[in-house]
């Protein structure tokens, strides 16, 4: 499956509180969260070298309705109300459409 839809996250943690959104965000990997979704091709969790309260997820979708729908979802909306406790500032997005790319860990 390729990605069709995907986004970029930028999240900026209460001080202290970034290994708790890493930990949090990362969750979303379990199985029954979004990341764990056959539509999720790509769900990476990133730390800002410089500012460790500054979380990035890069995640990539077999399309935008998927996306949508999942997140909608009981899992991802528990995930989203717990991130929101834990942030000092509103977070960035950046919504895109995946070109070509490789992603392998």
């Amino acid at each position: 499956m390729i990605a069709n839809y995907g986004f970029n996250a930028t999240l900026t943690a209460r001080p202290g509180k970034g290994d708790q959104l890493v930990d949090l965000l990362l969750t979303g990997l379990d199985e029954g969260s979004p990341g764990a979704s056959e539509h999720c091709v790509v769900y990476l969790v990133s730390r800002s070298a410089s500012s460790p309260d500054t979380v990035h997820v890069t995640e990539g979708w077999s399309s935008e309705e998927d996306h949508h729908r999942i997140f909608a979802g009981e899992a991802a909306q528990a995930i989203v109300a717990q991130i929101d406790g834990l942030l000092a500032e509103e977070s960035e997005y950046t919504d895109y459409v995946p070109v070509r790319g490789k992603a392998a860990f």
